[in-house]
């Protein structure tokens, strides 16, 4: 069993920047494919971001390309997302999620939230515009 925790979120500003931290205890997050879903009153969960657990591959919403980075702290046992140039449009319950899939993971694997086995309860981003 994998217990996620996130924290990091906020109120801010549009243009500000916040960064989100998962986490766990217990199992080393360097085992699993981790991916960054949020969702947003009255609509579905998206992705976000994702890093394979070899870090050497990411993926990215094109929503957030370009202004959201995901990296892994191996040393800390964390899954960070830096998230710049906010937007009013960012505002949502973010939340972290892990799966090891079999060989690398794939971006048709990292979008769907379904593939993913583990999930924690979420951090709320608020964006003022």
């Amino acid at each position: 069993q994998v217990q996620l925790v996130e924290s990091g979120g906020g109120l801010v500003q549009a243009g500000a920047s916040l960064r989100l931290s998962c986490a766990t205890s217990g199992r080393t997050l360097i085992s699993y494919d981790m991916g960054w879903f949020r969702q947003a009153p009255g609509k579905d969960r998206e992705f976000v971001a994702a890093v394979s657990r070899s870090g050497r591959r990411t993926y990215y919403a094109d929503s957030v390309e370009g202004r959201f980075t995901i990296s892994r702290d191996n040393a800390k046992n964390t899954v960070n997302l830096q998230m710049n140039s906010l937007k009013s449009e960012d505002t949502a319950v973010y939340y972290c999620a892990a799966h090891r899939f079999p060989g690398e993971m794939t971006v048709g694997q990292a979008r769907f939230a379904t593939g993913y086995t583990y999930w924690g309860q979420g951090t709320q981003v608020t964006v003022s515009s």
